[in-house]
């Protein structure tokens, strides 16, 4: 399939209710509303594909950038090629569930995403802490190092609450996948997630919320999820 051919299986997938609920959490035209889920039977025909993929997530049509992330070859992308997508992520959807989860599949996934921690733009550091929480939640805990996860740790504690929204989002969900996810740092973890405590988002939303991971965190070892490692990132 070419990227017409693939724009036109899209479109005839696209359902306006989808397309509302994407709106409203932040995706903009051109889009066409289909459900993730839909999007196998195309992905069976194209199988990976990165030069396609590059052509889809440069149409800024939100359902055919996420649908190049399924299809691109993680390892065929340089760390400019990771700033690009980001450069063109415009909300979490893709940030977080586009560029991160396939960032999360390349050998240099950790090196980017420390960058991108490192940067002082908020959806860079989100994606850069979604990313470390894709990877801790798919890869063996020896892949990481202990002290460096304890450095971040101590960082969303001195942070966290000073943070831009969506990385709040991602440094709250970060300490509740150290917890659920690497064995070594549990404890540590818990305690920062207790000492944390609830955090506000939603500020510039007529009503803020609270998300609380030292609470999320015990709804998991109540239900024996410690240890938690997915098989793979992408769907």
């Amino acid at each position: 399939m070419n990227a017409e051919q693939v724009m036109q299986e899209l479109e005839a997938l696209g359902k306006e209710r989808t397309k509302k609920m994407y709106v409203a959490n932040g995706a903009r035209e051109p889009l066409y509303g289909v459900a993730t889920g839909a999007m196998k039977p195309i992905f069976r025909q194209t199988k990976i594909n990165q030069p396609l993929a590059e052509q889809l997530y440069a149409t800024g049509n939100y359902d055919a950038m996420y649908f190049a992330g399924i299809i691109a070859d993680p390892n065929a992308m340089t760390e400019a090629d990771y700033n690009r997508w980001m450069d063109g992520a415009y909300f979490y959807m893709l940030s977080d569930f586009v560029v991160a989860v396939t960032l999360a599949e390349a050998d240099i996934a950790q090196k980017v995403a420390d960058e991108w921690i490192k940067s002082g733009e908020d959806l860079r550091m989100s994606a850069g802490w979604s990313c470390y929480c894709w990877l801790l939640g798919s890869r063996p805990d020896q892949e990481f190092s202990e002290s460096k996860l304890a450095g971040m740790l101590e960082l969303v504690s001195k942070s966290i609450h000073q943070s831009p929204e969506r990385t709040r989002y991602s440094m709250n969900n970060f300490l509740y996948t150290v917890a659920v996810s690497y064995s070594p740092l549990h404890d540590l973890a818990c305690e920062t997630a207790r000492q944390v405590g609830p955090v506000e988002v939603d500020k510039d939303k007529p009503k803020s919320k609270l998300i609380n991971a030292y609470d999320n965190i015990q709804k998991a070892v109540d239900k024996g999820r410690t240890g938690f490692k997915r098989k793979h990132v992408r769907c």
